[in-house]
């Protein structure tokens, strides 16, 4: 019986060893899939960040070249602006040099509305245009058709205006720019001296946009125009 307990406390021991062993290399194994993890990460980021660093530089030596921003200027305003435009600059997108589709996008949006803050809202207008053909349905399309209607409104084609606010509304009804697009639709109307299409727009802002900027903007009209 003594031996019978010496054989199983051995048998016990030599388990839990064994045991032991293949917990400690299946730790090592996941730590060494963790390293290899942080590694791949590390080395991604580092491309992203020389991705960037190399379009900034595209995008700096677009401005400055051939006397700061007319140049620029001049490529865009063609109606036919796209991508290609940027290849020939030198920004193109390949396995070195990787500028994606939403950079391009973001930077042909901000230069149309950096137009736009200058007050050439004609040529605003044409590059918010150029824009939508290039990216219908993206991040930026309901801003830039908004801002298509802002260009009329402000040079008082308050007509014009009203169709390219209603685009807004139907084209992009889950967008954030919908409660803007419908107050300055009202206002439009109010410019046209037409009350009663104003009070319903006006109206509807402040049933379906409660207690927001432009609901409290259409009240203060609507008491206005009564």
């Amino acid at each position: 019986m003594q031996l019978k307990r010496y054989v199983f406390l051995f048998i016990i021991t030599c388990l839990a060893s064994v045991m032991g062993c293949a917990t400690t290399y299946d730790l090592q194994r996941v730590q060494d899939k963790l390293d290899l993890d942080i590694k791949s990460l590390k080395e991604e980021n580092a491309i992203i960040r020389k991705n960037i660093e190399e379009v900034n530089k595209n995008l700096s030596v677009l401005i400055t070249k051939d006397g700061g921003c007319n140049d620029v200027e001049k490529k865009l305003d063609a109606k036919n602006q796209n991508q290609s435009d940027l290849v020939e600059k030198g920004i193109k997108s390949d396995s070195k040099n990787v500028l994606t589709g939403k950079m391009v996008e973001k930077s042909v949006f901000e230069l149309a509305y950096e137009t736009f803050k200058k007050g050439k809202y004609d040529k605003a207008r044409i590059r918010f245009r150029n824009f939508l053909k290039q990216y219908p349905n993206t991040e930026y399309s309901d801003d830039a058709e908004f801002w298509i209607g802002e260009c009329y409104y402000l040079e008082k084609k308050y007509k014009e205006a009203i169709l390219e606010y209603e685009k807004v509304v139907k084209n992009y009804p889950k967008g954030d720019k919908v409660p803007s697009a419908l107050l300055m639709q009202g206002l439009s109307f109010v410019m046209l001296n037409d009350k009663p299409n104003a009070r319903l727009i006006l109206q509807r802002v402040i049933q379906d946009y409660p207690n927001t900027n432009q609901a409290r903007i259409a009240k203060e009209k609507l008491i206005e125009i009564n």
